[in-house]
């Protein structure tokens, strides 16, 4: 029990999952507060207000409100979210990855096209050698004296 305990615990796709959930923390962490201490308070000036839940509603009966602007305010922090998310994180990365491939790419072509021998050439070129090595050498007129 205790061994299948350890084989599970050592896989490396839990190690990797515990990694991914720790980093994923910090990162959220770090989006937040882009997020929170920059954009929120440009949005914030823009409506002239501390928070959009309690600008923008409608009164119910009962004392009740409907707060479309905690609902507007969500929308915009997600849509800011996931522009930083994109524009600071996967973009760059992506353009990496691009400049990688490009790199890893001319690479292979280059070495391809340095070498455009082929098995059929190699083969003739075998045979012609075999033939001149192969043809009759003159007959031997002896010792010179």
């Amino acid at each position: 029990m205790i061994n299948g305990f350890k084989e599970f615990i050592m896989r490396g796709n839990v190690i990797d999952l515990a990694v991914a959930v720790v980093i994923g923390t910090a990162f959220t962490a770090l989006v937040t507060a882009i997020v929170t201490s920059i954009f929120n308070p440009l949005i914030a000036g823009i409506f002239k207000a501390e928070s959009l839940a309690m600008t923008l509603r409608m009164p119910l009966p009962g004392g009740d409100f409907l707060l479309f602007g905690a609902v507007i305010g969500a929308l915009i922090n997600f849509l800011l979210i996931a522009a930083v998310v994109y524009f600071v994180i996967v973009l760059p990365l992506n353009k990496l990855k691009e400049a990688q491939d490009r790199r890893r790419s001319a690479g292979v072509s280059s070495e391809v096209v340095a070498d455009p021998t082929t098995e059929l050439d190699l083969l003739t070129e075998i045979r012609d050698l075999l033939a001149k090595n192969a043809a009759p050498a003159a007959p031997d007129q002896g010792p010179k004296h």
